[in-house]
């Protein structure tokens, strides 16, 4: 899975946003994203799995394998849904 092209990763005001660009230029398309948000949009630039990211956030956070796989299946399942993902 990978990370639609249209989308930028900003910091505004203090927060970390996702904001569309080009063909995806819908302003209610813009997410706030936390933290882990913001690292696993990072890793979704790049084709992955789900495997990875939640290797890639147990290396990164001390958080448990059942929390990080929950909470890469919580933020992919968003993805999809919202058509964030390619």
């Amino acid at each position: 899975m990978k990370m639609k092209d249209g989308f930028l990763l900003r910091q505004v005001a203090g927060q970390t946003v996702v904001l569309p660009c080009g063909e995806e230029m819908d302003l209610n398309m813009m997410i706030n994203l936390n933290e882990t948000g913001a690292f696993l949009w990072k890793l979704l630039q790049t084709e992955t799995t789900e495997d990875a990211l939640v290797a890639a956030l147990l290396a990164e956070y001390d958080v448990d394998e059942k929390t990080a796989r929950e909470a890469v299946a919580g933020f992919v399942a968003k993805l999809e849904e919202n058509g964030f993902l390619a």
